[in-house]
């Protein structure tokens, strides 16, 4: 079967000329490659953690995920909203799941820990900011004081 997007092709050479005008390959944007590069590199340090924040739906940051699933354990989060500081719970949907679950004391509450976050491309980064306070705030930690 011919898809949709051959029949400029098919009507104008034939379907014997397709392959000479036309080409079709996978592609992601630039944004998600940029992110999907900078992940890779970000998990060749020792890490404890890693979030991920982004839409449940959104293609590029289940990818990102799964990538960091790979390496390290990952928690992929909607937003800020998925980090509760006061019970030092984080609420995320593991990949493979249809359904968030909570995993309490997700964070050592002592000791140095090291976190990486990543979000997905079209994440906006004032969820980015409030997620990546969150994650300080679960140990105590203003990020305002680092600065």
């Amino acid at each position: 079967m011919v898809e949709a997007l051959f029949w400029p092709a098919l009507l104008a050479y034939g379907e014997a000329a397709l392959a000479s005008h036309f080409r079709a390959f996978d592609t992601i944007c630039s944004a998600t490659q940029e992110r999907q590069d900078a992940v890779h590199e970000l998990l060749r340090e020792p890490l404890d953690a890693m979030v991920v924040i982004g839409g449940y739906n959104s293609s590029n940051t289940i990818s990102l995920a799964a990538i960091c699933a790979e390496r390290v354990t990952t928690y992929h989060v909607e937003d800020a909203t998925c980090l509760d500081v006061e019970r030092g719970v984080i609420r995320h949907k593991p990949g493979g799941r249809s359904a968030e679950i909570e995993v309490a004391h997700w964070l050592p509450a002592h000791g140095a820990v090291r976190v990486g976050v990543t979000a997905g491309a079209s994440t906006p980064n004032n969820k980015i900011g409030d997620a990546i306070a969150r994650i300080f705030a679960t140990r105590g930690t203003d990020p305002a004081m680092l600065l």
